[in-house]
């Protein structure tokens, strides 16, 4: 009798998940080493071009593992949670290490007052969704078009810091990026307080069932 297949526990998707975590210290490493030259006055060309080509690598391969996630129908729990940590850890790595407005070497470089609003916005979701955890028991987070487009330009951003891209459109991408990273934070805002106002309201707020006869 031949025994049934098991699953493999590690899919392909999420070692490609897994790399890209493992590029992310990589990637700090290298752009940490390039702002140190530029604080000596050495602007090394050749770690500015690794760093940029490792966080395209790293970004790119995101769509690469939803796909192969998808397409292979091997969707698991752990790549839930290891592909937005990957997000994450990229975005704000290269955001606060740009983020240098004593260091005129780097131009254009990334306003603190847009790290800051990232970062907040970051940081009020994972404890508004422990709230909504304790107090509701499951937390149902739906997509929006406007936080992923937001990550576009969030990555945009950063990439034309990498390449030392003109002003104008840096403070275009700037500006587009902080626009729809306050309209998602929003967003958030609201689906979480209707998912507490739902389980406090739930049961009075129900409509009676229509009577059959």
């Amino acid at each position: 009798m031949e025994t049934p297949l098991q699953r493999p526990k590690l899919t392909l998707a999420t070692k490609v998940t897994i790399a890209r975590l493992f590029g992310v210290p990589v990637f700090i490493v290298v752009l940490i080493y390039y702002l140190l030259g530029l604080y000596r006055g050495e602007d090394v060309e050749l770690e500015r071009l690794v760093a940029l080509v490792i966080f395209f690598a790293v970004a790119l391969s995101d769509a690469l593992d939803g796909y192969l996630a998808r397409s292979r129908q091997e969707v698991t729990d752990l790549g839930r949670i290891l592909d937005p940590i990957a997000d994450k850890a990229l975005l704000l790595s290269g955001l606060i290490l740009l983020t240098r407005p004593s260091l005129p070497a780097l131009a254009p470089h990334i306003p603190i007052w847009f790290t800051a609003l990232v970062i907040s916005r970051d940081v009020f979701l994972i404890i508004g969704s422990v709230l909504v955890h304790l107090l509701a028991g499951a937390v149902h987070v739906q997509p929006r078009l406007s936080g992923k487009v937001a990550t576009f330009f969030q990555m945009a951003t950063i990439i034309w810091v990498l390449i030392g891209g003109a002003a104008r459109p840096f403070n275009w991408f700037i500006g587009c990026a902080a626009v729809l990273t306050a309209i998602s934070w929003v967003q958030y805002l609201v689906d979480g307080a209707r998912q507490l106002a739902h389980v406090q309201h739930g049961p009075r707020a129900q409509a009676p069932l229509p009577n059959p006869k």
